[in-house]
């Protein structure tokens, strides 16, 4: 399980160093992809081979669903550690979050989001004032 929140910075080369009980976690290689809110995912090969027997079952005639997992699949990427700990984050992915510099790291559970500092605190700011609403919205999922 990953949970934490890490600031790190991107080099010019596009590597990014990542926490090590998160390295640990997500194994020698792992799947990076677009995430939603303008973040990144990045799945341990286990989580997204079940991710990707899930989204396999979604209905290819329904045009949402073709858009998702294009959009979801078509980022994705199997990445490894450099010898520092680093991940090379290739620039589509890096463009797709508006990563330049300054990053945040985090853990959710299954998967680690990387964020551009600047959007993680706007995310934050927009969306600590309705976290009460939203865990109120949650109940019917029996949380």
């Amino acid at each position: 399980m990953f949970m934490g929140e890490f600031q790190h910075s991107i080099d010019e080369k596009g590597r990014l160093t990542i926490p090590a009980k998160f390295r640990e976690g997500l194994g020698n290689s792992f799947v990076m992809t677009r995430g939603l809110d303008h973040c990144l995912f990045a799945y341990p090969l286990d989580e997204w081979k079940q991710l990707e027997e899930r989204l396999k079952t979604l209905p290819f005639t329904k045009a949402d669903a073709r858009a998702f997992t294009r959009f979801f699949f078509s980022g994705a990427t199997e990445c490894d550690w450099d010898k520092q700990g680093r991940v090379n984050i290739p620039q589509n992915l890096r463009d797709h979050a508006a990563i330049q510099k300054e990053c945040v790291v985090i853990g959710v559970s299954n998967r680690v989001e990387v964020w551009s500092k600047e959007r993680w605190e706007a995310y934050l700011a927009e969306s600590e004032g309705s976290y009460g609403e939203i865990a109120e919205k949650l109940v019917d999922f029996n949380l």
